[in-house]
């Protein structure tokens, strides 16, 4: 992870076989022991509360991310090959991989618990839409 010392604006890189890399500038700095992460607008970054269980839907989202780096690692080839990895079944671990594909502001609505109430797993982990616009309408 690369920090940056100066103030500047999140970068998106493209190499030659299409992979993408974010370059987010971000400071780590100490306060009272710990670290603490400063964003690019100079803002402090809020750490997560330690009391707050991460919610079913953002536990599925980090296997499913968990899961889809595994693939792209080699470590595994298949979603088969995960499923009996994991003891699970094959059309679990395929939801969970689909919600790696949601547009990026309905990961921060899941991350930050903001969805509205009525969206379930299934409603997004079920054959999401491939265009983002798609997804936010559903």
């Amino acid at each position: 992870m690369r920090c940056a010392s100066t103030k500047q604006e999140p970068e998106i890189f493209q190499s030659s076989d299409g992979n993408l890399t974010l370059s987010v500038p971000i400071q780590f700095k100490r306060r009272a022991g710990r670290k603490q992460v400063t964003l690019p607008n100079g803002e402090p970054g809020l750490p997560r509360p330690w009391d707050t269980a991460a919610t079913s839907l953002q536990l599925a989202l980090a296997r499913g991310h968990k899961w889809l780096a595994m693939m792209e690692s080699g470590e595994v080839s298949t979603l088969t090959e995960i499923a009996k990895k994991e003891g699970i079944d094959n059309s679990y671990v395929s939801r969970m991989v689909n919600l790696t594909t949601l547009a990026p502001d309905i990961i921060d609505a899941i991350l930050l618990n903001e969805l509205p109430d009525h969206l379930t797993l299934f409603d997004l982990a079920v054959d999401p839409p491939a265009l983002w616009d798609e997804q936010r309408t559903a």
